[in-house]
């Protein structure tokens, strides 16, 4: 009887790779961003990292210990990627206290009460966003001009973001090169198109991630936009702008791909990511709301579970 069948929930690493290897890769991808963020967002951007990713952390140890009883996982940099995502989901001048609000509805509802990493229907920094948008909705879309550093990181000029400007039918928007940099409001961390490619670029490499998720949902909205444009161009931006703009590169490559929350298949996450990319663009341009990835992307979570009892990976020795 020494020899057992161990059964545990997603994710489910292979290759000697482990959880924390991956969860620390994804931290490393997402340096350039952060440090794109510093430097147009200054010591806003510096604090708001640090309280979420210092309340995601402490969050976790103190309901594990006094909740759940069990010993702390917090070394596995699961709550440390969930700080720094809710942080890059958040505009750089947001005050600590809602931060910290946010920091506990991501972990206390988004993961911990489904039973922590592995068993968590949403994304939790998603859960966490869309809770803080929906609660203090005037401070989640206040926008700190790029470059202005007052003495108080709360304080300074405020600006809209493009798919605000778009929204309200302002044809005058930020140039592709500062889409490509991110010199443009916008939450710190989806601003630089280049540095989150970047971010791409590093994932695949190290294979931490596959293409179909990330690809599908930049394609489908490309196309998608793109034939909007098409139709009426003085009405529907160039697809160009919807790709470089608001959260879509982020939530592509560093949220949609989560390993716990998106389908096990490669056909799965195909129609995963189609769902996302369609969503978002009926959202950004039918909606009320200019940005649409956050709730698409929570739309597909709670579909996943069917589309991996549709689209099954193949069994070991299957045809």
């Amino acid at each position: 009887m020494e020899n057992k069948i161990i059964i545990s929930p997603s994710p489910h690493i292979h290759s000697g790779d482990s959880v924390s290897k991956n969860m620390y890769g994804v931290l490393i991808a997402l340096m350039p961003a952060l440090l794109v963020s510093l430097y147009y967002f200054g010591l806003g951007s510096l604090i708001v990292t640090l309280v979420s990713v210092a309340a995601c952390v402490l969050f976790e140890y103190l309901i594990q210990k006094f909740f759940f009883k069990q010993p702390a996982t917090i070394t596995d940099g699961s709550a440390i990627l969930t700080g720094l995502l809710l942080a890059f989901n958040l505009p750089s001048n947001l005050p600590v206290w809602i931060i910290l609000i946010g920091a506990l509805a991501a972990i206390g509802i988004g993961k911990m009460s489904f039973g922590g990493l592995g068993n968590n229907i949403f994304n939790p920094a998603l859960v966490g966003r869309v809770f803080l948008l929906i609660s203090f909705p005037a401070q989640m879309t206040t926008w700190p001009v790029p470059g202005t550093f007052p003495m108080s990181y709360m304080d300074g000029q405020t600006g809209a973001t493009v798919l605000s400007l778009m929204n309200e039918g302002v044809t005058q928007l930020p140039t592709y090169t500062d889409m490509l940099l991110g010199n443009m409001g916008g939450s710190l961390g989806e601003v630089s198109a280049i540095a989150l490619v970047l971010g791409l670029i590093f994932l695949l490499v190290r294979k931490i991630i596959t293409w179909h998720i990330p690809i599908s949902i930049i394609l489908t909205s490309f196309i998608f936009t793109g034939i909007m444009h098409l139709v009426n161009p003085a009405e529907y931006a160039h697809p160009i702008i919807h790709i470089l703009s608001g959260g879509l590169l982020l939530g592509a490559i560093f949220m949609a791909t989560d390993y716990v929350t998106s389908p096990m298949s490669k056909s799965g996450m195909l129609v995963f990511g189609i769902g996302i990319g369609l969503l978002t663009s009926l959202i950004r341009l039918f909606g009320a709301y200019p940005e649409g990835m956050s709730f698409a992307i929570l739309i597909m979570n709670a579909l996943t579970p069917l589309i991996n009892l549709y689209f099954k990976p193949k069994h070991f020795g299957g045809k």
